[in-house]
């Protein structure tokens, strides 16, 4: 029913070299149930199944010079605690951006 392309998509690369990766979540259901009913002298039987999938978009994994960052699609953080966890990767980056210029100086 769902292979790995549902998943994780098919790398799309803009003019500017930046590679988009589409990323999903797939959740399943399935039920099924049955009784047997007496009817008069005979057995009655019912029964039924079903199944159901759902197919929903996280966000894009963006890959640009060697650095990889995932962007979700999410609605935006409730509380404060959750918008500093978000946050946090975005720092990093700053902070490694800026280690890297000092040393370039100092060479």
């Amino acid at each position: 029913m769902v292979d790995v392309n549902t998943i994780v998509g098919t790398p799309i690369t803009t003019p500017d070299g930046i590679t988009l990766i589409p990323v999903s979540k797939v959740s399943f259901g399935f039920a099924g149930g049955g009784s047997d009913v007496p009817v008069k002298e005979k057995s009655g039987f019912g029964g039924g199944n079903g199944a159901g999938i759902k197919i929903e978009p996280v966000g894009f994994l963006t890959i640009k010079d060697g650095s990889a960052r995932m962007i979700n699609i999410a609605p935006p953080a409730d509380t404060t605690l959750d918008r500093v966890i978000e946050l946090i990767p975005d720092v990093l980056d700053k902070i490694e951006e800026f280690i890297d210029k000092r040393k370039a100086e100092k060479e």
